[in-house]
């Protein structure tokens, strides 16, 4: 099947190529470097297949346009779909397909790698040691032992977070519509209330989905609850974070540290080469001076056991939809 791929770079190309190579070329790849957008999207034309990241815009304007070109198949690579519009999808007969797991273990240890860094001030000790300025003040850190992690959403990723948190010694709070019962009996988290982990946990790490519900699920309300210093984590989706509420809770120095891989108006920007262009985004850069935040631009998914897996299940979704075989990670029609 003739499959455009939208938003690629070099890492998805060197993946997809291994594994489509690996069973024998099935499928005829183009790979496109922009984003999908009404504008980009005439470069799908006459392709029934398309694979589209988590900051393509897959409208309802994109997906008419598509359809009326034969567009059959919209392939995910990523779990979340907030990004694409799943009635009119449905409307036009399109299935949308995902991958829902590649790697919890690459996203759960990038938020531990942030908390990590942002307490022990990592990223200021590394830039001050490379001017020759060896001084230790203002680098003091906190003992992750012996603290309570709360946990917003113990899916695969917020189960990998609180097995890794409860081998440092903490205290594990979760929170989660379903919660796991398999994590209850071993003992690896209490489930509570929203407004009792905001209250209880020094380390709060978000790993829910972004729906309308959990949309800026951390808000000025939620910030107020929470205990003074706590660090935040968020590898989820930048929109569970009101940010502006939590630059001014950052101002206040309510909370203590940030370390943020997504941001709720990353598009455009992350994934991108901004060096000598500068950055027009004032509510990220105002994130960006302070010294107790930390941001990287989604990265916690990049691994090679994480690509080779959305590359592994992005294929086996297209090819069992191209053989008319049931589809096991489908989302829609």
């Amino acid at each position: 099947m003739r499959i455009a791929f939208f938003d690629t770079h070099t890492f998805d190309r060197t993946a997809f190529e291994q594994c489509n190579s690996s069973l024998g070329n099935p499928h005829e790849i183009t790979y496109i470097e922009a984003r999908l957008t009404a504008d980009t999207a005439a470069a799908a034309k006459g392709y029934p297949a398309i694979c589209v990241f988590v900051n393509d815009r897959v409208t309802s304007d994109v997906i008419g346009a598509l359809a009326e070109h034969g567009l059959r198949i919209i392939a995910l690579r990523s779990a979340g779909f907030n990004h694409v519009d799943l009635p009119s999808c449905k409307k036009h007969g399109i299935t949308v397909v995902r991958v829902p797991a590649y790697s919890p273990y690459a996203v759960a240890e990038h938020a531990l790698c942030l908390l990590l860094a942002l307490n022990r001030k990592i990223h200021r000790a590394y830039l001050r040691v490379r001017e020759l300025n060896f001084s230790l003040e203002g680098l003091v850190g906190f003992d992750i032992h012996g603290k309570t992690v709360g946990i917003l959403g113990t899916g695969k990723i917020g189960e990998a977070f609180a097995r890794i948190m409860r081998g440092f010694g903490c205290r594990i709070l979760a929170y989660d519509i379903t919660p796991d019962e398999r994590l209850i009996a071993e003992n690896v988290v209490e489930y509570c209330t929203l407004s009792d982990l905001y209250r209880e946990a020094d380390i709060i790490s978000l790993h829910v989905p972004l729906t309308d519900t959990t949309r800026h699920i951390i808000d000025e309300r939620a910030l107020s609850l929470m205990k003074k210093g706590v660090v935040l984590i968020n590898t989820g989706r930048g929109g569970l974070i009101d940010t502006k509420a939590m630059i001014a809770a950052l101002k206040k120095g309510t909370i203590g540290g940030a370390g943020l891989d997504v941001y709720e108006e990353e598009e455009g920007i992350f994934f991108f080469d901004l060096s000598d262009k500068g950055l027009q985004d004032d509510t990220l850069a105002r994130l960006l001076t302070f010294p107790n935040v930390l941001i990287t631009a989604h990265q916690a998914f990049l691994t090679h056991e994480a690509l080779h897996e959305i590359a592994r299940t992005t294929i086996q979704n297209v090819s069992l939809f191209e053989r008319g075989e049931p589809l096991q990670n489908q989302i829609c029609c």
